[in-house]
């Protein structure tokens, strides 16, 4: 089984160096030719080159072609926006203007509004101060009145009942002796009231007691009548007070409702203000930017055109010295000559052998630069080489010295070595320690980012739905609006012409009726007004002669004389016929009675019209209120609407911002977390195996310096001498 699978191994290997024997020699016979016939291989080369430009040139080609469709499209767009922003912003800034104006005058509309509510609310307030006045000072006056008024009737009781002398005694008496000295009386009068309430009269008051009745009656009916002038004045007061309110409180909400109105208005007008001033700022802007653009595309086509030109000129020029060279070169007195100048073999190249010195010169330096970057523990196997080679004067007097010091450098360096690993394990501590705390507060701050980019991304969505559901209640409303205008509309026009038909039909049976008048009831009838005659008609009748007939007036119906007209004519037709007329009817009646009902029916129909036409015009004119209310509740929904819509674009955009901002910052911070990492890795990758052999390192170090130290002693206390000569 063995001996068929290793001959046809065989057979395989010999066919394998076959085709490769085969393949190298075509190989060869290639070169062999190339070598043979080199100008050929130039003549190829610049064929190539020319079909390479040829095809550079076409490619070209069609980029300039569609770089100046581009430059033509382009340059026609932006034309066309030029012009309609160049028309436009004049008419923005107009309509800004205007706007600013009516901002200007409501401002100041709505100020002196203010100022006279201001000045109604003080005139209120100034009123009732005035009016709280008063009533105290009447109150105060009417109970002095009321107070006085009852002393006296005490009084005149008292008198009138004999009782006199217990009257003086009451407290009354005092108070009523205080108003006599006041009260404006004759000063007799008020002597013996005075005396009489002092008492000095005595037993002889009796015979007077009359006439002092008399004269507090009086007092009395003087009080009473003061007393009713004061409160009719007061009534007066309060009526007029009352009345001035009532016209401040009106005016007061007349100038709030104004006030109210005003500064919505400002509010709409602030809102179309700056969306109009945004919106010239944008077209100005765009105008600007499509105006450099435009300039600048159009240099760029005017750089592109003469780059095509000079390119196209130089590259036919190319094609040219190419097509040239190559006519030179194929030429066949050009390839003889070719044939026997060029050498037909490759040339051979001296190969420089290095000498044996050389070698051993570099791989010297190689040593000795190996040497000198060699970590300390690799130096001794390089020491000892280098020892080997020159033993002989290491052996000569004083050479344990150079040792001794190389022992001491060795110490010296390995105690350095140890201080460096204790630096760089507290380094390596700090740092890892620094680092993962950064770590972890990098991790937290993205997290944190996260949740904010998700919570900006919620607010967005909540955003563009409330927005996208604005946007649908407008286009909503505007639509119920124009549907409702439509509607009021097709209702005006069916009103105008249900009107216009019953106008019509009430003529048209006035006119009926008239007519039936007319015939049946002469005294009823009215006749039509006098035709106004025409200048030359007016001359004719001056002149003696007969005015024109009226013509018969058009419409539905007419008169009736065309009817007439046509059964005459029939009437003329039948003429002609042969037999005579039959017989028709008798003397006429006419249909007095029948009249009567019809005449009765068409005033009922003419009733019923006017009916309805009032019908018509009450719900037409509640129809106009209704549609007037729904305009005005719709326009009030719109705008407030539309500022919401304003406003949550607004709140939109700046949730855009901060999202972008928590975006670039969770960026930043990755970035950051990302270079913490590899400054990690790169931390674990310089100190884990320093951490981790940190103690066998530093006990194999201590081993090896005691070990020099060792040695150190012992060469300290050796006989050079004895050991040359036991050497």
């Amino acid at each position: 089984m063995q001996q068929p699978t290793r001959a046809a191994l065989f057979a395989l290997l010999s066919l394998a160096a076959l085709h490769a024997a085969v393949a190298a020699r075509a190989r060869q016979n290639s070169e062999a030719q190339a070598l043979a016939n080199p100008i050929r291989k130039v003549v190829t080369m610049l064929q190539g080159m020319q079909k390479k430009v040829t095809e550079e040139g076409e490619t070209e080609r069609k980029l300039y072609e569609k770089f100046m469709c581009y430059c033509k499209s382009g340059g026609s767009d932006l034309q066309a926006s030029i012009s309609a922003a160049e028309t436009k912003a004049p008419a923005v800034s107009s309509d800004i203007e205007a706007s600013e104006g009516k901002l200007t005058q409501t401002k100041e509309g709505l100020k002196q509004a203010q100022v006279d509510r201001s000045a109604a609310k003080d005139a209120m307030k100034e009123a009732t101060a005035l009016r709280e006045k008063e009533a105290a000072a009447f109150a105060a006056e009417k109970a002095d009145y009321e107070a006085n008024i009852g002393a006296i009737k005490s009084a005149v009781a008292a008198l009138e009942k004999g009782m006199a002398g217990s009257f003086l005694q009451t407290e009354t008496a005092q108070v009523l002796r205080q108003i006599v000295i006041k009260a404006s009386m004759l000063e007799t009068d008020r002597q013996e009231l005075v005396s009489f309430l002092s008492g000095s009269a005595g037993s002889s008051y009796v015979p007077q007691s009359g006439e002092i009745t008399g004269i507090l009656k009086e007092m009395g009916d003087t009080m009473s009548k003061g007393l009713a002038e004061a409160t009719a004045t007061e009534k007066a007061a309060i009526k007029t007070y009352e009345e001035l309110i009532a016209a401040k409180t009106k005016e007061t909400a007349a100038l709030t409702a104004s006030i109210e109105s005003k500064t919505t208005q400002i509010g709409e007008l602030g809102v179309q203000i700056v969306n109009m001033k945004s919106d010239l700022s944008d077209t100005q802007a765009s105008l600007a930017e499509d105006t450099k653009f435009l300039a600048e595309l159009k240099g760029s086509c005017d750089t592109k055109t003469a780059e095509w030109e000079e390119r196209s000129k130089t590259r036919a020029d190319e094609l040219v010295a190419l097509a040239e060279t190559i006519k030179v070169l194929n030429d066949d007195d050009a390839l003889e000559l070719f044939k026997k100048t060029l050498p037909s073999t490759s040339a051979s190249f001296v190969q420089v052998a290095s000498s044996m010195s050389a070698e051993r010169s570099r791989a010297l330096g190689s040593l000795r630069r190996a040497l000198g970057a060699a970590r300390p523990r690799d130096r001794a196997s390089l020491d000892f080489i280098v020892l080997a080679l020159s033993g002989k004067k290491a052996m000569s007097k004083g050479g344990f010295d150079k040792v001794i010091k190389m022992i001491d450098g060795m110490v010296e360096a390995l105690k350095k070595e140890q201080a460096d690993d204790e630096h760089k394990k507290e380094y390596c501590a700090k740092q890892l320690d620094t680092s993962d705390d950064k770590k972890k507060a990098l991790e937290r701050a993205v997290s944190d980012e996260e949740t904010a980019i998700e919570a900006a991304k919620d607010g967005l969505t909540t955003l563009t739905s409330e927005i996208a559901a604005l946007e649908a209640g407008i286009a909503e409303l505007d639509k119920s609006v124009a549907e409702a205008t439509e509607q009021r509309k097709e209702e005006h026009t069916e009103f105008q012409e249900l009107m216009a038909s019953d106008s019509a039909a009430k003529e048209l049976l006035i006119f009926a009726k008239n007519r039936l008048n007319k015939f049946y009831n002469p005294k009823l009838y009215v006749p039509p007004p006098k035709r106004e005659l025409s200048r030359e008609d007016r001359i004719v009748v001056n002149m003696g002669g007969t005015a024109p007939p009226t013509p018969a007036p058009g419409g539905i119906a007419g008169t009736g004389v065309t009817v007439l007209a046509q059964v005459s004519s029939k009437a003329q037709l039948r003429k002609d016929a042969a037999a005579p007329p039959p017989e028709t009817w008798g003397a006429y009646a006419k249909k007095s009675q029948e009249t009567t009902g019809v005449i009765a029916m068409m005033d009922l129909l003419i009733k019923d019209l006017d009916k309805e036409m009032t019908e018509a015009e009450t719900e037409e004119q509640n129809a106009q209120a209704e549609y007037e209310v729904l305009m005005k509740d719709s326009a009030e929904k719109r705008t407030s609407d539309s500022k919401s819509l304003t406003d949550k674009g607004a709140a939109k955009a700046g949730v855009e911002e901060d999202l972008e901002e928590h975006k670039a910052s969770k960026r930043a911070a990755g970035t950051e977390l990302m270079a913490t990492l590899k400054y990690i890795s790169s931390l674990h990758a310089e100190c884990d195996w320093l951490l981790q052999y940190f103690d066998v390192r530093k006990e194999a170090r201590a081993g090896e310096v005691e070990s020099l130290k060792q040695a150190k002693a012992v060469l300290n206390g050796a006989d050079y001498s004895l050991l040359q000569t036991r050497q």
